[in-house]
């Protein structure tokens, strides 16, 4: 999907600002009155300061009144949503214009023309935030009668995170040509010694046209060359490198009869992707991960988008000496991974499948008194909304140079009976829609150890998150230390030509909380924590990457081994640095990107 911009074919206008706001049930067909309001885009639960509306599950309704620009006969007026958490019903005059499902990736609508007129039309969403077996990620959904015989729904997270909700990110209007730009699809293969790149651009338009033209501009502007159907061969093309990118732009125009239909601009990156023998390649060099998983977490906003906050985020990454960032655990925002290609840093996108473990409550619930649990793959019905945001993160994001490589779920079942079954035909979607055949993962939790997992052999890379220390041999560094150094040899002899990758590890810690002795919690317990990892890292030849869990302190559901959120943050939720942040970046720096695991 086409990021919208504005073009000489196409004019974008934001309706991003103030909009009306109500929770419960409404009359779409009825305006909303003024009496409370909401702001665009942003998480509503840490907007409002009502504790009931704060934790609502069910629909929420946002309105607001907007002029549609003049057009012509062979124009349309499109409605674009960049998030909508996470379920949408779009009216336009209390008609109903569209549905989506599914809260991190775009949709659109187009305006019909009975609707354009001179005066403003009421902009109606009706944003819903139930989750439960069917959907991703996944939510143990219930209902409880209340005193007075209402009924109130509750979603209580199979995951650790807090579930925000609301239009998290940009809400825009925008014209173009009925007969357009569907969609452009950008390819390259470089040559073994680097120094041809053919480049590949395929245009998908609504109707036929009498021609497409494609030309290539790099980052001065400067023509480099036009396509010819669809082909081009760069001779010495400056290539996108770990934090030192370089964007080319393809120019498409679509025409009929002499005239232009369509044009519009793509940037993209031309670089290699490629495992082999245990090891990571980027331009056929091998690649190590520095970095973190994130949230799309800040005060105030909520998970809704705060740009400053993801300049921030990856300016703080840059200087503490990473390198990369996984999307834990859904789709970032379209201009988080647009500044990614910008500034270099290594993308692993993940879709929105988390929570597919029926004992991931249980395993949290230090009280015991959740519901009896049963085998996961019996119990949920995600495969449907698996297929879709597959496809809806691929199509998105596809072109993005800086994404290297997919997640089909981060910590699911996949030690239990039905495992393979389930993610084998997912696995091979995602390899085979992505036009760049990247590399597939899928994120293990700790419970699926080599022995009991059924799906390691499907992808590319193996992915661990892995909490000795903390979750398991808790505050014993030396137990941790001789687990996690059996297990991740127990993977390598395993699979010997995958990479192993370190997705997640870390340790809950207090700023200033200090301690003579290793208490977990303190700052001294985290350093000590993580040397104790690097070194078992630094021996294990096929490790190509360590991502702590997590870049900084984020909201989460209530729980008992939760103080206020996940503290597992090298950051503080405001991004302040703990003591361990000097540790890792002397790490850090001193490791190079590419080089730095020889086999």
């Amino acid at each position: 999907m086409l990021y919208p911009i504005n073009t000489k074919t196409r004019t974008v206008q934001s309706l991003n600002g103030v909009w009306r706001f109500k929770q419960g049930s409404h009359n779409p067909q009825v305006a909303l009155n003024k009496d409370e309001v909401m702001v665009v885009p942003s998480s509503f639960n840490d907007v409002v300061v009502d504790k009931e509306k704060r934790s609502y599950i069910g629909d929420s309704w946002y309105e607001i009144d907007c002029l549609l620009p003049k057009v012509g006969s062979q124009e349309e007026v499109v409605l674009r949503f960049g998030s909508v958490t996470h379920h949408a019903t779009v009216y336009v005059d209390g008609v109903v214009l569209g549905k989506h499902r599914g809260g991190f990736t775009p949709f659109e609508c187009v305006i019909p023309a009975e609707f354009y007129r001179e005066d403003s039309i009421r902009l109606t969403v009706c944003v819903n935030n139930e989750l439960n077996y069917t959907t991703l990620p996944v939510g143990n959904y219930v209902e409880e009668v209340q005193e007075d015989g209402t009924v109130r729904k509750k979603v209580l997270e199979n995951f650790d995170f807090y579930n925000y909700a609301g239009i998290h990110r940009n809400v825009h209007l925008y014209t173009r040509p009925k007969n357009h730009i569907r969609d452009i699809v950008i390819t390259s293969q470089l040559s073994d010694d680097l120094s041809e790149a053919h480049v590949e651009v395929a245009v998908e338009s609504v109707a036929a046209v009498d021609a497409v033209r494609i030309q290539i501009f790099d980052e001065e502007r400067q023509l480099v060359g036009e396509l010819e159907n669809g082909h081009l061969t760069l001779k010495h093309p400056r290539l996108w490198h770990v934090l030192d990118a370089y964007l080319y732009t393809a120019h498409v125009e679509l025409w009929m009869a002499g005239e232009l239909l369509d044009s519009y601009t793509e940037s993209f990156g031309i670089r290699s992707i490629h495992v082999k023998n245990g090891q990571f390649f980027i331009n056929h060099k091998p690649f190590y991960f520095k970095g973190f998983g994130k949230h799309e977490d800040t005060y105030i906003n909520g998970r809704g988008l705060n740009e400053a906050a993801n300049l921030m985020d990856l300016n703080l990454l840059k200087e503490i000496g990473a390198n990369s960032f996984r999307t834990s655990h859904y789709p970032y925002s379209e201009e988080m991974m647009r500044l990614a290609d910008r500034m270099g840093i290594v993308v692993i996108d993940e879709v929105p499948a988390v929570g597919l473990f029926q004992q991931f409550s249980a395993a949290l619930d230090l009280l015991n008194d959740g519901e009896k649990q049963g085998n996961t793959w019996e119990l949920m019905q995600t495969s449907v909304a698996h297929e879709q945001v597959i496809d809806e993160l691929i199509m998105r994001d596809k072109n993005h140079p800086s994404v290297v490589m997919w997640v089909v779920a981060n910590e699911p079942a996949s030690h239990e009976a039905g495992a393979r079954a389930y993610f084998k035909p997912l696995i091979e979607r995602m390899r085979e829609t992505d036009p760049q055949h990247r590399p597939v993962t899928l994120v293990n939790i700790m419970m699926a150890t080599p022995d009991k997992d059924e799906v390691m052999d499907l992808v590319d890379v193996i992915s661990l998150n892995r909490y000795y220390g903390w979750y398991v041999h808790h505050g014993d560094l030396v137990k941790g230390e001789q687990g996690l150094r059996a297990e991740l040899n127990h993977w390598q002899a395993l699979y010997p030509d995958k990479p192993i990758l370190i997705t997640e590890y870390g340790a809950d810690t207090l700023p200033g909380l200090q301690s003579l002795w290793d208490i977990p919690y303190t700052e001294g317990y985290q350093v000590d924590y993580y040397d104790m990892h690097h070194r078992v890292f630094d021996t294990i030849p096929n490790v190509v990457g360590e991502q702590v869990w997590n870049f900084a302190d984020f909201e989460t559901n209530v729980m008992l081994i939760r103080v206020k959120g996940n503290h597992k943050g090298l950051f503080s939720r405001n991004r302040e640095p703990k003591q361990v942040v000097r540790e890792f970046k002397k790490r850090w720096k001193a490791i190079p990107n590419y080089h730095y695991k020889s086999k």
